[in-house]
């Protein structure tokens, strides 16, 4: 009895030191995909500032229409990478959650 006591213990004690790392790993991640996305918000709308500004200043509706078809290029382009990045961000923070219960899967077999 006191054997099986002191398994379940055990067990207790390893899922809560798993769960706590998990916990690290998802605070850590988000924390990454956090500082992202603001750094990305912050330059679309210094870049967006930036294009208006260009665009007050022309003064041919030819010129206009270029300056809003490089923006829109620019900025698309800027999306797509991002987007490409925080997909690998996301991903990253789904492998290093599973880690840890990946651990304590493998010491069940």
């Amino acid at each position: 009895m006191v054997k099986n006591f002191e398994d379940l213990q055990q067990v207790s004690k390893e899922n809560v030191e798993t769960t706590l790392k998990a916990f690290g790993a998802l605070s850590k991640q988000g924390q990454a995909i956090a500082v992202e996305i603001t750094d990305y918000s912050k330059k679309a709308f210094e870049d967006g500032t930036a294009a208006f500004e260009k665009l007050l200043g022309v003064k041919s509706l030819d010129k206009a229409i270029e300056v809003q078809t490089e923006y829109a290029k620019t900025a698309y382009e800027a999306f797509v990478a991002e987007a490409t990045k925080i997909g690998a961000l996301y991903s990253d923070f789904a492998k290093e959650a599973y880690k840890p219960f990946e651990t304590a899967l493998a010491k069940t077999k």
